[in-house]
């Protein structure tokens, strides 16, 4: 069995695969101490303030002198980045894409011109107020006419839409429009308070294009039983959806997000480049991915950049990258607080090492668009979308944008779902034994006996699976959350 990995000719550390013993002798180095899963050695000596690189890429520096075969990880090296860097627009040659045959898919047509992967009825309060009325309204339906006709019916709660201000209140605005617009909905109840800021007459009047036919309006305040009146509106819904029918389609129609949590060591040698290899794929046929994790690109952004299929897109990615770290300076927080102690403990040390894992995800081709958070996707190929890191919101964030579906990396594992099916794929085999009930794809056997291109198939042939009706795990357990960014002063 294969135990550790050198994962480009100039890495000056190696990866371990499985925990490994003081004193084994691996890629020419005797340990000096334990290694576990996912952690780094070093194959040479190192030089205090000597550059530490990890797939082929500085990941940072050496505090103190690390010796061949030495644990590498926060107790000897810090990160190299700063607040803020100058950027030069160096187009990096990229080579054609491969042509890849297309596979079908069932997928449901909406107006517009988009396609959905569920039909759903769902119920999305204005504001949290009246989170337990949208919760009754689905409990007192589900009671009465049951789940049947439909892929189910859901209310997605929150505790914002009143006592915003500014970028706040708009950004809860548009994040709920886009979902009211959101192809895996069959139809869609939007339930108000009535005295909230963010009123269910400015709401309407700036949803912009939608399907009148599916979607109803309720302000709790203008009716005797909200509750009631609910359930009626969402009966209406019901007869609408339940005439849909799916529909053979190619899956260039799709729009994927691309995402990672609980990130290990591992992440950027199997599931992530994985995921980068699909993103190849999509863009192949003519369909559309999205990756976000604005500060989990810092560090490896400039080689994004030098993807960029023009200088406009360039400069739309520098406005990216430097408007996320604005944030943290503007707010007094150190810019490079990153990554996580679960993240740490996986074996992820700085974030230049997370971040050029993470960012494995977008494959090798060009980067077509930039947009902003509450913006839909307005291009195949690779888009990058504006957006933290934290898996609630990112996850949001990309089904907003028009994602039928997330691919979600893991090495640490997580329940989360979003609102649209929320693929999880793990890193290592382990964490995909141990909990079957929250993975639905290994990736982990890649660094054993699998190849790239055998599981790249597998995940396809999953993914058209999920999109054609297979639910995912965190749609088995029941796991549906919405997470709304948050910046400014709540009144």
């Amino acid at each position: 069995m294969k135990k550790c990995v050198v994962i480009n000719e100039k890495d000056n550390v190696a990866v371990a695969l499985v925990k490994l013993l003081k004193g084994e002798e691996l890629c020419g180095t005797v340990l000096l101490e334990d290694i576990e899963r996912g952690h780094k050695f070093a194959l040479r000596p190192i030089k205090a303030g000597e550059k530490i690189i990890k797939y082929g890429e500085v990941i940072g520096s050496a505090k103190c002198d690390i010796s061949q075969g030495e644990h590498v990880h926060t107790n000897n090296m810090r990160t190299d980045l700063d607040s803020k860097s100058e950027y030069k627009y160096n187009k990096a040659e990229i080579a054609p894409q491969e042509q890849r045959e297309s596979v079908e898919v069932e997928v449901y047509e909406r107006a517009f011109g988009k396609v959905g992967i569920r039909n759903e009825l769902w119920v999305i309060p204005l504001v949290g107020c009246v989170n337990a009325q949208a919760k009754e309204i689905v409990e007192r339906y589900r009671a009465e006419f049951g789940d049947s006709g439909t892929d189910g019916v859901f209310a997605f709660t929150h505790p914002y839409g009143c006592s915003q201000t500014g970028e706040d209140h708009l950004r809860t605005r548009t994040l709920l429009q886009c979902m009211v617009r959101h192809p895996n909905a069959g139809g869609v109840l939007v339930l108000g308070l009535g005295c909230e800021n963010n009123t269910m007459k400015d709401f309407r009047a700036t949803l912009g294009d939608y399907d009148e036919k599916r979607v109803r309006f309720l302000v709790a305040q203008d009716v005797g039983d909200e509750i009631a009146e609910g359930v009626k509106l969402l009966r209406e819904l019901y007869f609408v959806a339940e005439k849909d029918r799916r529909v053979t389609k190619g899956i260039e129609c799709l729009n994927i997000g691309l995402k990672c949590g609980g990130s290990d060591g591992l992440s950027g040698i199997t599931a992530n480049p994985l995921l980068g290899r699909f993103s190849d794929y999509m863009a192949s046929v003519g369909g559309a991915t999205v990756l976000t994790e604005v500060p989990e690109m810092f560090g490896a952004e400039r080689l994004l950049m030098a993807r960029a299929k023009n200088e406009e897109v360039f400069r739309d990615i520098v406005g990216l990258i430097n408007d996320f770290k604005d944030y943290y300076i503007n707010n007094g927080q150190p810019v490079y607080e990153n990554p996580s102690p679960g993240n740490k403990a996986g074996g992820i040390t700085t974030l230049e090492d997370k971040s050029l894992g993470c960012t494995q995800k977008s494959g090798s081709g060009e980067v077509e668009s930039v947009i902003k958070e509450g913006e839909t996707i307005k291009s195949k190929g690779l888009t990058l979308l504006n957006g933290p890191g934290n898996d609630m919101v990112a996850v949001t964030n990309l089904a907003a944008a028009g994602c039928q579906m997330v691919l979600f990396t893991t090495g640490r594992g997580t329940p989360f779902g979003g609102f649209v099916p929320t693929v999880k794929v793990s890193t290592n085999t382990e964490l995909s034994e141990r909990k079957k009930n929250w993975i639905d794809f290994n990736a982990g056997d890649i660094v054993q006996d699998a190849s790239f291109e055998d599981k790249l198939q597998e995940l396809i042939k999953f993914v058209a699976e999920v999109a054609s009706g297979k639910k995912t795990k965190n749609e088995i357990n029941n796991t549906r959350e919405i997470a709304l960014f948050k910046t400014g002063v709540t009144l």
